[in-house]
């Protein structure tokens, strides 16, 4: 019998508590997803997920009596937030699926663990855990493929991605992080196949998942197999096969400068070197407007031959990300910890000195500034000769 490790998560504060309210000791209730695929594989587990034969309204009932903060985040569907100790965790109860459109779902709840487990995405992300003994349940062969490093939909993967196009995304990204060689061919298929099916989605949620596949350590092999089949042809054209060079070199740089990985950078290294373009991107697929500036600004690809200048001017993200998309390592590496110093003289103190309030006051500031940024940013007798000369 495969048994849960032992691991910090499952005695988080609180825990035993919520697990108390939710009848875990009689079997009503279970870890299931990532907290039980994660802890299997030796890695950090964030998000704990608890899968319960108790339906919501009742959910709510006995934390509320057992004095644990419950948020109905998602209570249609089945999902109560519970916040026990400080511990967040989400409870859902069993349930299968009655209607699908692609993008949500109408669910009918059930006490069936195996129902539950055959509506879930992939087989390493349908493995149930006992809180009290450990015992793993597994439905659909998830701790073979996870042994394996194969990513496989539950069932058919067209019917699956049917269900919800997103899927589709989340195969690759669940590739990047957990698949060993090729991927599975079925699932690859699907995937080819119904690409255009993504046009459906919200580009908020295709943004989010192309992120986090970005953001993983190394996604150039997946991200190679997607463009190589079209996959985000359909919803980013911008996106040319040709980018993977691009996108190997900058995971070198980034590597190279022993700077983070950055899930924004490498999605500025898979777009041509075209500001406009960069922001209209950024704007289709509803980024944050600093993330629309820093696309535009990565994608300007104007570089100082100082790389303290070109931070001072542009502001450190951007720095950093033209620096290594442009493979200068070694200058990215020497911003890593220096803090973008201040002109250490305002426009006040030039009056002060003698100048005229007005365009003269502004355009000597500006030649000081320039002069000092030129200089290596000095301080002292150096910069108080800057300011002489400018005013002179």
């Amino acid at each position: 019998m495969v048994t849960l490790p032992k691991a910090d998560w499952r005695t988080r504060p609180g825990m035993k508590r919520l697990l108390s309210a939710l009848d875990a000791d009689q079997g009503a209730s279970r870890y299931v997803g990532g907290a039980v695929r994660d802890s299997l594989l030796g890695i950090p587990v964030s998000d704990v997920d608890i899968a319960t034969r108790i339906e919501p309204d009742e959910v709510v009932k006995r934390l509320e009596k057992a004095r644990i903060k419950a948020i109905p985040t998602g209570i249609a569907h089945g999902t109560v937030t519970a916040v026990s100790g400080g511990s967040v965790v989400e409870v859902t109860t069993l349930r299968s699926d009655v209607t699908t459109d692609g993008r949500r779902a109408t669910v009918a709840f059930t006490d069936d663990w195996r129902e539950d487990a055959a509506r879930r995405d992939f087989t390493i992300n349908a493995l149930y855990a006992d809180p009290v003994s450990g015992e793993i349940f597994d439905y659909f062969g998830g701790l073979e493929d996870m042994k394996a490093g194969r990513i496989r939909f539950i069932g058919e993967p067209l019917e699956r991605i049917a269900e919800d196009h997103l899927r589709i995304l989340r195969f690759f990204r669940f590739h990047a992080r957990f698949g060993q060689g090729d991927p599975d061919p079925a699932a690859l298929a699907a995937c080819t196949a119904r690409a255009n099916d993504l046009m459906a989605l919200s580009r908020e949620r295709i943004a989010d998942e192309l992120l986090k596949l970005l953001g993983m350590p190394l996604p150039s092999p997946t991200v190679a197999i997607m463009l190589d089949r079209g996959i985000l042809r359909p919803v980013l054209p911008e996106i040319a096969a040709s980018a993977m060079a691009s996108l190997d070199r900058l995971i070198a740089a980034e590597n190279a400068a022993g700077i983070d990985a950055d899930p924004l950078r490498r999605l500025s290294a898979l777009l041509p070197r075209d500001s406009l373009l960069a922001e209209k991107l950024a704007v289709r697929l509803k980024l944050s407007n600093r993330a629309r500036q820093r696309l535009a600004c990565a994608a300007e690809g104007d570089l100082a031959a100082n790389p303290h200048a070109l931070a001072y001017r542009t502001g450190m993200p951007c720095a950093v990300d033209r620096l290594l998309l442009a493979d200068r390592p070694t200058d990215a590496a020497e911003l890593k910890d220096w803090p973008i110093p201040k002109l250490p003289i305002g426009g006040g103190a030039l009056v002060a000195r003698g100048l005229t309030a007005g365009p003269k006051v502004a355009r000597t500031l500006r030649a000081i500034e320039d002069a000092w940024v030129d200089a290596g940013f000095p301080t002292g007798d150096a910069f108080k000769a800057i300011v002489a000369e400018a005013m002179a």
